[in-house]
């Protein structure tokens, strides 16, 4: 968007916040976290310091903030500064804070560094996310959760925390979302109140308004993972244990299907890009997302990406669409990112005519409950199968169940590894392989618990000889306990 409009929108007259609640600023000597409310109170303070080492502006500052802003305005020549390149465009206003701020002193001395930092977020003001802007620094921070205007968490490590960031208003607030789903080409009001958006690393953004959100607008952004994560990088975190990995690993690479299970922020898609790298190099692979997220590492790679209607209501391409067109693109690999709807029909239909292999992801507690969503999910694409044959269709598709769950001290861990056995009667049949058995919490609040084979081999333990590779059957005898630390 062209400076002077992100200007001018941000300079426009704001109508008062009916009887906004007040943004509580510390004294000087007191930290900003103890003006929360004790229920809201951070697991791990936040006090006036973010982790990126930056302070929660005081009071008398955030009033020269919005002082310099307004000045801002009004000096900048707008004219000059239309079809400026970003960086151009971050030095004259950055040039023009200086000149304004020697014309307009603070009441009080302000070091030299909060200065800086004052010039920083006029900058991510004119040009970025606003206050966001902060947290999307902090790469401990994985989802940034605005429940309104000045109440504003953060996940990090797995555990939800109060921040001292806020916006000014509503309208501020909206000014931002308005500038993400415009750079995506949405656009959101009261006929569209609700957005899936997708900012320029990868992070994925909803946004909702009123008159759907009661209390103003709410913004939720899922953060692109920086790190890369691999097999080993889940072993130090102790999402499962060695025997575990060296079965995964073995089961992508014998072209056994395979779903990963789990609960909302369980790590499914963690869990997928992880075992994805597991696919050999010479493989072509055709990845279909809701949201672009996975980070293929195979050179033979393509990627689609569903596309919602336009305005008009005109031009949607959804999953289904996607799973279809795969197939006509010459697969060694279909990874779907999420199973949601009818494209389970079209994946277990591929999964059934030779492109054995597929990964995918969907939303159950228990790899029972996972079955179960399938099944209902087929039924979403308007054929009426009878129960048995299409739990037959299930079967002979699927090999391998994954269940992920995030446990109450914030880690993500694999608490059970299944195995699709076939049918007996009209149910399926499956077997726990590998289990996470829980013992308790010690006093720190950390689930204590064991990663524990069941001492069943598995029946695709076969295939995998037969494929060439080589697994120790000891993999799968009952052995001593392994530490269960998760993934954060």
């Amino acid at each position: 968007m062209p400076i002077s409009r992100r200007l001018s929108r941000l300079s426009a007259d704001r109508p008062p916040e009916p009887n906004p609640p007040p943004v509580a600023q510390p004294p000087a000597n007191q930290p900003a976290s103890s003006q929360l409310p004790a229920k809201s109170k951070p697991r791990q303070v936040w006090a006036r310091t973010l982790s990126t080492g930056s302070t929660v502006l005081s009071g008398i500052e955030l009033e020269w903030k919005r002082t310099l802003f307004e000045a801002l305005v009004k000096a900048l020549d707008l004219s000059q500064t239309t079809n400026l390149e970003p960086a151009e465009a971050q030095r004259q206003i950055g040039d023009t804070c200086e000149r304004l701020m020697a014309e307009n002193p603070p009441p009080v001395g302000v070091p030299q560094a909060t200065r800086s930092r004052i010039i920083n977020e006029i900058q991510d003001e004119v040009l970025g996310l606003g206050p966001l802007e902060i947290l999307l620094k902090d790469p401990t921070v994985s989802d940034i959760l605005v429940n309104g205007y000045a109440d504003i968490y953060v996940e990090r490590r797995g555990k939800l925390e109060r921040t001292p960031v806020a916006f000014d208003s509503n309208n501020h607030l909206m000014t931002i979302i308005e500038r993400i789903v415009s750079s995506v080409g949405r656009r959101i009001d009261e006929s569209s109140p609700m957005v899936d958006a997708r900012l320029a690393d990868g992070s994925r953004v909803n946004a909702i308004i009123p008159p759907l959100a009661i209390d103003g607008p709410s913004l939720s952004i899922r953060r692109f993972p920086v790190e890369r994560l691999t097999m080993e990088r889940l072993l130090e975190y102790h999402a499962f244990s060695r025997p575990m990995s060296q079965f995964l690993a073995a089961v992508v690479e014998a072209r056994l299907n395979v779903i990963i299970s789990g609960g909302t922020g369980s790590g499914k898609t963690t869990m997928l890009n992880v075992l994805s790298a597991e696919i050999p190099s010479d493989e072509r692979i055709v990845t279909i997302e809701d949201s672009a997220e996975l980070q293929m590492q195979q050179p033979h790679v393509v990627r689609l990406e569903t596309r919602p209607a336009n305005m008009e209501d005109k031009g949607e391409v959804n999953q289904r669409d996607l799973v279809r067109n795969a197939l006509r693109m010459r697969p060694d690999r279909i990874v779907l990112g999420e199973i949601r709807g009818s494209e389970a029909l079209d994946m277990l239909q591929a999964m059934n005519t030779g492109h054995d292999g597929s990964l995918t992801t969907i939303h159950a507690n228990t790899a029972r409950d996972a079955l179960s969503r399938l099944e209902t999910m087929v039924a979403m694409a308007g054929f009426n199968l009878p129960t048995k044959p299409l739990r037959g269709q299930v079967t002979s598709a699927l090999d391998i169940l994954i269940q992920l769950e995030r446990q109450q001290d914030g880690k993500r861990r694999v608490i059970s590894i299944d195995e699709v056995q076939g049918m007996e009667g009209e149910m399926i049949t499956t077997a726990t392989i590998f289990q996470f058995e829980r013992r308790g919490i010690d006093t720190e609040g950390n689930v204590l618990g064991d990663f524990k084979p069941t001492g069943l081999v598995p029946k695709c333990y076969e295939r995998l000889r037969q494929r060439g590779i080589q697994l120790d059957v000891s993999v799968f005898n009952t052995q001593g306990p392994s530490l269960g630390g998760g993934l954060h």
